[in-house]
């Protein structure tokens, strides 16, 4: 499996055999990451580990990511479906102007030409396009996965692809169109994809997964709880942003952005992006500077926004809130300890937005920008002014919000607030 040397517990340390198919950690259950033989990756593949850029797809990054596409025998595993390899656009907004910074959307949720495109027009592709190919390469046949929506969607569409069993445990009140995919995977494919609708959250689904799924030998790929496989899906996130334009140069420089505003329900990507720029900068590629990394959440559900506020090392969760945010709705997961000493770690922070600012931001956006957000990533936009006052955003920086899916998978929840323009 590529470059990978070992797996370690991202709290304990505690290390395990990479060919060891894992869910947490069995000392103190907290996410397991894969490791990198950085070292011998950059003697055998050069200091940018096998970095293709003609390439339109996340697989760009060869020996950076556990299955390299640029190997014969890994290449045997992989299912791509053109995921990744989106743009960073810029994006006009009178507060960047006012600041002095360059403001970035790096857009999950929309092909544009030259580009890659996630199939399910979310950043969930990412993960899944992973977790499906891993678990080729390990023999795997059944993955199950609890979900807010979109991360479902992802895995039933790749499931199909790779001809896999597929268990999408979700609420009747998902997103319309999101439930309505994987309702019409789960009827046209009732051989791989199986629906299984649990009122409640992703924690009420989250423990249907684990009584009665699991024991029927489905394996558990609910974030942070495989064995690191979601987190390098995400990881590409971060390689994207810190990539140089152009073909294959030993002069071309990689560069980090200065700010990234991320929309965070489990946080996967938080912790992904933060490893894959430990690994840049392991391989000589970017320096010790990171990112600030802000955490925005709904005010209808705050874990890390309360944990960080209060100094706290980890999460205490609550009931989860009512957010048309549905993928920041995740009250509790083993991994939010990580996301809270990223976010300190780079200097960042974390806030919540009201509801009625993540709606306003949507419809505004859209009225006079004509850029339709997802929910969650209207968070972002929501959350500038406050970033602003709190100095967070300087002139000079270059800023990332990102959103991570399309407005059309939300219909019909947000429609009255584009207009009925889409």
């Amino acid at each position: 499996m590529g470059y990978v040397s070992h797996l370690a517990c991202s709290v304990c340390g505690a290390e395990y055999p990479a060919s060891r198919a894992m869910n947490l950690c069995p000392h103190d259950g907290r996410p397991v990451q894969m490791v990198l033989d950085l070292e011998r990756l950059q003697a055998e593949r050069g200091r940018d580990g096998g970095w293709t850029p003609e390439r339109p797809d996340l697989w760009r990054f060869g020996g950076l990511l556990p299955l390299d596409v640029n190997d014969t025998e890994d290449r045997r595993y992989v299912t791509s479906l053109g995921e990744g390899c989106t743009p960073s656009r810029s994006y006009p907004h009178p507060l960047a102007d006012r600041l002095g910074c360059r403001l970035e959307v790096k857009d999950e949720g929309k092909p544009y030409a030259g580009f890659g495109a996630n199939p399910t027009l979310s950043f969930k592709d990412r993960g899944m396009a992973l977790t499906v190919s891993m678990a080729r390469a390990f023999g795997l046949t059944r993955l199950a996965v609890p979900t807010q929506g979109n991360a479902g969607d992802s895995l039933a569409e790749y499931a199909v692809a790779a001809g896999l069993e597929a268990a999408i445990v979700m609420s009747p009140e998902t997103d319309l169109a999101v439930l309505g995919r994987v309702a019409a995977y789960a009827r046209l494919y009732p051989e791989r994809v199986k629906l299984d609708l649990v009122a409640g959250t992703i924690i009420d689904c989250g423990r249907r997964v684990k009584e009665e799924y699991v024991p029927r030998g489905y394996f558990n790929v609910a974030t942070f709880q495989e064995p690191g496989w979601r987190t390098e899906g995400k990881k590409t996130l971060g390689l994207e942003m810190a990539e140089p334009a152009g073909e294959r140069r030993a002069d071309r420089r990689w560069q980090l952005p200065d700010v990234i505003v991320y929309p965070t329900g489990g946080g996967t990507g938080v912790v992904g992006m933060a490893k894959a720029f430990d690994e840049l900068e392991a391989l000589g590629l970017v320096g010790p500077d990171r990112p600030r990394m802000v955490c925005v959440q709904s005010t209808a559900s705050t874990p890390i926004v309360r944990a960080f506020e209060s100094q706290a090392a980890d999460i205490e969760p609550l009931p989860p809130g009512q957010t048309i945010a549905t993928g920041l709705n995740v009250a509790q997961n083993p991994g939010h300890v990580n996301v809270l000493r990223i976010i300190r770690d780079t200097g960042g922070c974390a806030l919540a937005v009201s509801e009625d600012a993540i709606a306003t931001a949507i419809r505004d956006e859209w009225r006079q920008r004509r850029f339709a957000w997802s929910p969650e990533g209207a968070a972002t936009i929501a959350a500038l002014p406050e970033l602003a006052d709190r100095g967070m955003i300087r002139n000079g920086d270059r800023v990332v919000l990102v959103n991570t899916a399309a407005a059309e998978k939300y219909l019909p929840t947000i429609r009255h607030l584009l207009d009925g323009g889409l």
